[in-house]
Formats: structure tokens, C-alpha cells, sequence
């Protein structure tokens, strides 16, 4: 009877369907039934609202969509909707146009912000915190795909933490269901009280699914750009892996929770304050690591000073470790003369070919490998004829096609006491060779 008397229940902020012997999520409990009420209220009020704020974005290279965050005409989007441009036209939902310039851009977090100079003051959106968002709740994505402005797709909040999409190293983005379609890049993702929480990057053809950056890694970044700086991020000085399976075995440990420490930089922060390597860290100021992805956007989003305390597995016991984070761009006093990359063992400094980086190079999609981006003056590889632009395909047996694949490649060579590896290396201008390069001395 209960259940028949709710399915008839409507009031003005929605409808509530029942369910028997599910929790209550909302009213009054019912004598022999369990209640589950869903709001089912209509977008249209929250969508009046937030539109003024939305743009589209129009250059060169193509359509983006933005979000204005400030009043005096600030906008953030994607850096990608920019394609290396400082300028473009921004189009409000009333239909007027503005020129709108660059401000900066962050290439690993896939974020760029613009500002309109215009003698009036604009709608603005406000973030919301996008951790107190949970899994299963509605969201709304505005943006202009295809170039139909104003756009408005919904959905839920299917999953957080996706670190495997994309190309920004350093964001584990949001995934939804709500469409995001080629042109939505840029815009806002709402909760259903009308908050951004994240802005729409990316989606996946004809699968449904969609990809966020948080509004927390928007945030962050914005402020660091306003300001007319380059984003900082914590650094230590380690490079780390994910561990396998027998690895955590071998090692002792129940699950391959946490990232081994494959190397540690001379005079970095890590050197000073006692990490090794070998180290497996387990956890940052009390919050558990997964694996080497999250520890090094944990370690990204440190504050430049912080001392973070590091819980780490070593030789079969839990040790505690305190580290200062330095600024990410002082790798270079710890690192290569005139170089922002860390070394590997052999003396190069090496980049992953993500999106951003084979549109800088100009390289094909069917391009692969590991770019050089410079080389260590005192090691073996200066004298083997190596220079920017170089890609490594190939170390020893293994093709490699991320910075992870290499330094993994050449720990093994290492345990196998070797003293140098072979690379497989395709020249900036095309050509292909092989060099036998020799680790750094200790």
C-alpha cells in the first residue's frame, strides 16, 4: 500500500519514486518499507541560469567551447581548444562577440585561460568542490559540439579518478555518461545544483562516455596563471613504477598497492631525506597510493615548502619518512645544466609522446617511441651523437613507447649487471640507428 500511495507522490521540486528494500535516501520512513527517493525535477531553471556564462570559442584551428570564471571577463577552456594560438573569438548565448587573448596555458593539465577586455561586467561561474561529488550523481554538461551553441547534455558522474585518459599527466579525470561530443571541449560540467565541478574534455565515440578535468585541478591552475606564472608542482627527485604482482611478492608485500621507487636524484629531496631505491611508498600524509600515476599527482599537487610524510615499505617493515617539496622547474639544479627534464640512468632526458607533444613535434599519428628532449653533457650519450627530437624505439629486445617502458627496460639491465644497453633510435631527420650507451657512474 505504501508503495502504491509514493508512486502517486509529486511535489514542485520533482518526483519520488519508491522502492522497496533499498535504504531510505529521503522523507519519512514507512512502516514496512524502505524508501528511495530520486529527484526527477527538470534542468531547465539551473540551465537559464548558467548559460550567460558559457561560450563558444572560435580560432584558427577550429571550435571549443568556455566558461567565464570571473566578472572582469576571465574564461578558462582547454588548452587544446587552442592549439598553440594567444587569441580567438568567444561568442556569449546573446549572441555578442568579444576578442578574447591568452593568459597562459598548462599543457600537462590540458588547461588554458583567456581574457575578454571589455568595459562591462560579465556573468560568472563559481566552482564547487568536485571530491564532495559522489558516484551516482546526477551532472549536466553545456558546451557548443559540432558547433550547435548551447548544448545541453545529462547524466551521472559514472566514476572518478581516471588517471588512463587523455593527455594531461597530471589529472585523474571525472567520467560521465552526459554526451561529449567534438566542440563541448572547454565547457562546464555542473552538479544539479547548477556548480561547476569540472570542465568537459574529452569524449569517447559512440561508447557514452565522457571525460571532466576536476574543478580542484582547475582551480589550482588558474590561480598560478592569473598571476602570470608558470604552474608550480611539488617535486622530490624520484623516479617511480608501478609495482607487478611478483613484485610485490618478491618484496613481501600482500597486493600491488603503492609505487616502487626505481631511482632517486642526486641532491634532490628525496636524496636528502633518506628515500632509496627499491622503496615502495604506500602512502602520503596518511592517504593511501594505488600506484605511480596517483603518487605523482599527489606529489604534483604538494605546495612548494610542504613537508609531506611518506609512508614507505622497506626491507620487510613500515617506515615513516618526512619530505620538503621543492619547485618542480628547481629539478634543473638537481638535474642537466640548461635542461627542465630529469636525466634517466643514461644520461638522457626523456618525454612520453602524448597529444600535446607530437602536435609540438609535428609528429604522425602512427609515430611512436620515446622523444629525446636533451642530453647530459658528462654522460656516455653526448658522445654517441644523440640530439632533441631523437626518438628511442627500442631498448635492447623491448620496444618502448612511454618514459615508464625505458626506465623499466634499463632497471633490468641493471639487475642483470650489465654496464650498458642497446637503443634503437630513429633520428630527428628520419634516419635509423643503433648506439650502445653506458650507465652513469654511481
Amino acid at each position: 500500500m505504501a508503495r502504491k500511495i509514493l508512486a502517486k507522490i509529486a511535489c514542485v521540486t520533482g518526483l519520488l519514486v519508491a522502492i522497496e528494500g533499498l535504504p531510505a535516501a529521503a522523507g519519512p520512513s514507512l512502516s514496512g518499507s524502505s524508501v528511495f527517493a530520486i529527484s526527477l525535477s527538470s534542468w531547465a531553471d539551473i540551465v537559464e541560469r548558467v548559460s550567460p556564462a558559457v561560450v563558444s570559442i572560435t580560432n584558427t584551428k577550429g571550435l571549443g567551447s568556455g566558461f567565464v570564471i570571473d566578472q572582469s571577463g576571465y574564461i578558462v577552456t582547454n588548452n587544446h581548444v587552442m592549439s598553440g594560438l594567444n587569441e580567438a573569438e568567444v561568442r556569449f548565448s546573446d549572441g555578442t562577440k568579444y576578442k578574447a587573448r591568452l593568459i597562459g596555458r598548462d599543457e600537462a593539465t590540458d588547461i588554458a585561460l583567456l581574457k575578454v577586455d571589455a568595459p562591462r561586467k560579465f556573468q560568472a561561474l563559481r566552482f564547487y568542490d568536485d571530491t564532495r561529488v559522489r558516484v551516482g550523481d546526477l551532472v549536466l554538461a553545456v558546451g557548443n559540439p559540432f558547433g550547435l551553441n548551447g548544448t545541453v547534455t545529462a547524466g551521472i558522474l559514472s566514476a572518478r579518478g581516471r588517471d588512463e585518459v587523455g593527455s594531461g599527466q597530471f589529472t585523474d579525470y571525472l567520467q560521465l555518461d552526459a554526451a561529449i561530443n567534438p566542440g563541448n571541449s572547454g565547457g562546464p560540467t555542473f552538479d544539479d545544483s547548477g556548480r561547476v565541478i569540472g570542465m568537459n574534455t574529452l569524449g569517447r565515440a559512440g561508447s557514452g562516455i565522457g571525460f571532466a578535468i576536476p574543478s580542484t585541478t582547475i582551480m589550482r591552475v588558474v590561480e598560478d596563471l592569473k598571476q602570470g606564472r608558470a604552474v608550480q608542482r611539488g617535486y622530490l627527485g624520484v623516479q617511480i613504477e608501478s609495482l607487478t604482482d611478483d613484485g610485490a611478492k618478491a618484496l613481501g608485500l600482500q597486493n600491488t598497492n603503492g609505487a616502487l621507487v626505481t631511482g632517486v636524484v642526486a641532491g634532490s629531496p628525496a636524496e636528502q631525506a633518506g628515500i632509496r631505491r627499491g622503496d615502495v611508498i604506500l602512502k602520503i600524509n596518511g592517504q593511501a597510493v594505488k600506484d605511480n600515476r596517483e603518487l605523482a599527482r599527489k606529489i604534483a599537487a604538494l605546495e612548494v615548502g610542504q613537508t609531506a610524510t611518506f609512508t614507505i615499505w622497506r626491507e620487510n617493515a613500515t617506515i615513516t619518512i618526512k619530505v620538503t617539496a621543492a619547485r618542480r622547474d628547481q629539478a634543473l639544479s638537481y638535474n642537466m645544466p640548461g635542461q627542465g627534464l630529469q636525466p634517466t640512468s643514461i644520461g638522457l632526458a626523456l618525454q612520453s609522446i602524448t597529444d600535446a607533444v607530437r602536435e609540438d613535434f609535428r609528429l604522425g599519428k602512427g609515430v611512436g617511441g620515446v622523444l629525446v628532449m636533451g642530453i647530459d653533457p658528462a654522460s656516455d650519450a653526448a658522445a654517441r651523437n644523440f640530439g632533441p627530437g631523437d626518438r628511442i624505439v627500442a631498448v635492447g629486445s623491448v620496444e618502448v613507447s612511454s618514459l615508464a617502458d625505458v626506465n623499466l627496460a634499463l632497471e633490468k639491465a641493471k639487475a642483470l649487471n650489465r654496464d650498458s644497453v642497446l637503443l634503437f633510435v630513429v633520428k630527428a631527420n628520419g634516419e635509423s640507428r643503433q648506439e650502445t650507451v653506458r650507465f652513469a657512474k654511481p
